[in-house]
Parts: C-alpha cells; sequence; structure tokens
C-alpha cells in the first residue's frame, strides 16, 4: 500500500474538515478551525497537504478551492500502518492489548462481542 506521510495534528484538523466537507478554500478552513491560525498559515498548511499528496487544488475566480485526494479509509489505514510500525513494532496484537488494557477504555459487552466476531473472522482468513 503507498503510505501517506504522517500528519500534524493541525494538518489532521485540516484534514477533517476537508471530509467532511469534501471540498473548501483556505478562508473556509480558517473560518471553521478550532482555535484557527493566521489565514496565511493555513494557506501554507493547505500547500503542505497538497505537497504530501494529501489534498489537490482547482482555481475558481481567485480562489484555490482544495479537496482531498485519497477516500477517509484509504488515509485510515495508512496512518494505523504508520502507526503499527512507529510505536508497536507492526504488532496488531500488541497495539490491541495496549488499547484495551488502558484504563480509560472500558469496553461494553457489544464492544466486546464485536472484537470476537473480528477475531473469529480473521481466524478463518
Amino acid at each position: 500500500m503507498n503510505e501517506l506521510p504522517p500528519l500534524s495534528r493541525r494538518e489532521r484538523q485540516i484534514m477533517d474538515l476537508l471530509y467532511a466537507n469534501q471540498q473548501m478554500s483556505a478562508q473556509d478552513v480558517t473560518e471553521q478551525l478550532p482555535d484557527a491560525p493566521s489565514y496565511t498559515t493555513v494557506r501554507t498548511l493547505m500547500r503542505i497537504l497538497e505537497e504530501k499528496g494529501h489534498l489537490k487544488h482547482h482555481k475558481s475566480g481567485r480562489q484555490f478551492i482544495y479537496q482531498p485526494t485519497k477516500e477517509p479509509e484509504k488515509v485510515r489505514q495508512s496512518s494505523l500502518q504508520h502507526l503499527l510500525k512507529t510505536f508497536f513494532s507492526g504488532s496488531i496484537s500488541e497495539a490491541v492489548a495496549t488499547f484495551i488494557d488502558h484504563p480509560e477504555n472500558k469496553l461494553s459487552e457489544e464492544e466486546l462481542k464485536e472484537l470476537e466476531a473480528i477475531v473469529k473472522k480473521a481466524k478463518k482468513k
């Protein structure tokens, strides 16, 4: 799989907005970002996201209109692969165990059943 470069917190916020709205100008993003930096900073971040391959743009009048280049699922997969490689030496079981064992993560009975079903399905593959 083509792994996209990882995103900073602010870049993720911008991408979340773009996924929710499909396409936006830098001005639109600046207006909707929580605790937004300056318009110039947002424009710079969007240019960097384009250089990283996360965004593309077209011109509409005087504005650049940006949109994501990949579906959210592909980005999630790429981000998870990066996380696994970086913090868990690629081990899915270590990542899941770390998440489940954390005291703030209380799994409901329904979530536990969902996880059991996922494991059963994986065993059949």
